[in-house]
């Protein structure tokens, strides 16, 4: 295994279904225009209240990607 440097960004995904539907989509967001995603870590979750129902998932995530040689 090899050493490696990481940067570490936060995204905030979101959904009306679920928890990992969010952090799915925030990830897909970011595999558009970022390489080297290695791994995530749930920093914060929310949810959006409607008529005494959850209306939408919120999820913060800590993303770490490795930089480029």
């Amino acid at each position: 295994m090899t050493d490696h440097t990481y940067k570490v960004i936060e995204l905030v995904g979101s959904s009306r279904t679920t928890v990992e539907d969010a952090v799915n989509n925030a990830l897909g967001r970011a595999a558009k225009t970022l390489h080297n995603l290695r791994w995530f870590q749930i920093a914060d979750t929310r949810g959006l209240i409607d008529n005494g129902k959850v209306a939408y998932w919120q999820v913060t995530l800590k993303v770490g990607f490795t930089l480029d040689e």
